[in-house]
């Protein structure tokens, strides 16, 4: 009986749609008239693993909706730069444009000069989404990412209860350039006028990476052997275990961003005693998932779509290592699994 309901199920499906549609979706075959929306993803860098979680987010959500929708496939290109630079980053999005791409999904490595070539691009009829690092004069259609400025207030408050309002402490600001970290001083420096008793040694830029970041701290704690605290407006000097030899556990108070699987030792060993997480992942994910809604699905989206960070300590490592690993982060200490 199940069989014969079955048969005439198929059989009604294929009079009322057209024979070779439903033989293309039970075989699990796009139509002929499939559409493939090509997106190229524009990072800061290669060398910078946040972005190397954002682009598997992207992947992950390219395939996802590939599969759910019939009349679409969706290709994600990684087109970033080795390191930070902005003019290779307006080469890719030209290029978007000469390809005839259908969107960019990008991080501002420099809201100035990526904001003439969004809006050339946005000209030639391709959408732009900015995510993590914005272009807020241009014409993108979305940004994904935290109010920066907050980050960098929360950043500092965090720090002054570790403190208890009293102290020297350096800001370690990766990229001058990037929009997203000037922001986030600039939070630290307002929060930090609400603390009479804690003084500012300086703030400190660097290429964003492991080895450049380390060298920085090292040339700043040679500056400044009185030093208690370190603001740090990305994670930088966590993205491997150089650190572990560097920095004593317990003398300095330091809150950074990001919470990769790389960085979570660093909260085991009391070396950094807050994370402010960002879902990483998701920048690739949700921007994805947004060029697809407005594209094929043409809703209409909101200018600012809020990442709201979260904040990882030894309490909570446990909880957020699991999360990492539904994500689909590899590499991550079952002993923080279990925790």
């Amino acid at each position: 009986m199940n069989l014969i309901k079955s048969v005439l199920f198929v059989l009604i499906t294929l009079s009322i749609y057209g024979c070779q549609d439903v033989a293309n979706e039970l075989a699990g075959k796009k139509p002929d008239d499939a559409r493939t929306i090509k997106i190229s993803m524009i990072a800061k860098s290669n060398s910078n693993i946040v972005f190397l979680s954002a682009k598997e987010g992207a992947e992950s959500a390219a395939l996802n909706l590939s599969d759910k929708y019939s009349m679409i496939d969706v290709d994600v290109d990684w087109n970033t730069p080795d390191v930070d630079d902005p003019a290779v980053q307006v080469e890719y999005i030209r290029d978007a444009v000469k390809h005839k791409y259908d969107a960019v999904l990008v991080s501002c490595s420099d809201k100035d000069s990526l904001t003439s070539a969004i809006n050339q691009a946005v000209d030639q009829g391709l959408l732009v989404m900015t995510f993590d690092s914005d272009a807020p004069e241009s014409k993108r259609f979305a940004f994904y990412g935290p109010d920066d400025v907050e980050m960098g207030k929360t950043l500092m408050n965090e720090l002054a209860v570790l403190l208890e309002d009293k102290g020297k402490i350096a800001v370690l600001g990766g990229s001058k350039e990037a929009p997203n970290l000037q922001n986030r001083v600039k939070g630290v420096k307002e929060a930090l006028s609400q603390y009479p008793g804690i003084e500012l040694a300086g703030e400190y830029y660097h290429a964003e990476n492991e080895d450049s970041a380390i060298s920085k701290m090292t040339e700043v704690i040679e500056l400044h052997p009185d030093l208690n605290g370190w603001a740090m407006v990305g994670g930088w000097p966590m993205f491997g275990e150089k650190l572990l030899t560097v920095i004593e556990p317990g003398k300095y108070k330091i809150v950074a961003v990001d919470a990769l699987p790389e960085q979570l030792i660093y909260i085991e060993k009391g070396i950094v005693q807050v994370l402010l997480a960002q879902p990483t992942f998701k920048w690739g994910e949700i921007g994805v998932e947004t060029i697809i809604n407005k594209i094929h699905l043409k809703k209409d989206i909101k200018g600012i779509i809020p990442l709201n960070p979260l904040k990882i300590s030894i309490e909570n490592l446990g909880g957020w290592s699991r999360q990492l690993r539904a994500w689909g982060y590899k590499g991550i200490p079952e002993k923080y699994l279990i925790m």
